[in-house]
């Protein structure tokens, strides 16, 4: 049986990475099903329906929240240098070079 989220027979891998690989395909379908919330409810005119939307997309960011903070905590690297970007001011492109020059 084979998966798309592996470029690498399985049961070559570890099982770290089989891990790995699963979240952040878990992250890519928590941004695809933002994505599509954020759409419906840009054409949606009931308010009610526009409200319940509006709800399961937050569900959604919760969920991409917490495949996200799994995987910085995995990679050290990636929290170091997202630290300098995420929830910060000014130049989102200078902050990231900053955080990318912090784990070279």
């Amino acid at each position: 049986m084979g998966f798309d989220q592996y470029h690498e027979p399985p049961e070559e891998l570890s099982q770290e990475v089989r891990t790995f690989a699963r979240m952040i395909t878990s992250l890519i379908e928590e941004a695809e099903a933002i994505s599509w919330y954020e759409q419906r409810m840009s054409v949606e005119k009931d308010p009610q329906a526009k409200a319940i939307m509006k709800n399961a997309q937050s569900e959604e960011f919760k969920h991409f929240g917490m495949d996200l903070e799994f995987l910085l905590r995995q990679k050290t690297d990636w929290r170091v240098e997202l630290k300098e970007i995420l929830f910060t001011t000014g130049d989102i492109v200078k902050a990231g070079e900053k955080g990318e020059k912090k784990v070279d």
